[in-house]
């Protein structure tokens, strides 16, 4: 008499089985998740220094601190702040992001949330 159904060595191997390619896999989607949000972080920082430049054409002056170029609807219509992908997932609590330079640019070595791929 033939009982219908997996045996218990049947179950498991198929569990070690997904078990190994949820391991290969994993830390491969999340490697892309973590390079997306510096990808991000990196076009966030060129549309920052884009408005800086606008801003200084049309006004003769560098927006200081940064949160004048932020507020402003002509360069930033939402009137708010651009938040790093990378700091916002890392540490919720930070606010300031983006920071300027002496030459009134946003870059990765004065931006707290850069880590080098």
């Amino acid at each position: 008499m033939h009982k219908k159904g997996f045996t218990l060595v049947e179950v498991l191997l198929v569990v070690i089985i997904v078990a190994i390619l949820a391991a290969i896999v994993l830390p491969r989607v999340l490697y892309s998740a973590s390079k997306a949000r510096n990808q991000a972080c990196q076009a966030n920082m060129a549309a920052i220094n884009s408005q800086i430049e606008l801003y200084h054409l049309n006004k003769g002056v560098w927006p200081s601190p940064l949160s004048v170029l932020f507020t402003d609807t002509d360069y930033f219509p939402e009137g708010t702040a651009v938040t790093c992908p990378v700091l916002s997932t890392d540490s919720p609590a930070h606010t300031t992001n983006y920071t300027l330079d002496a030459n009134y640019r946003v870059d990765r070595t004065n931006h707290v949330a850069w880590t080098a791929d």
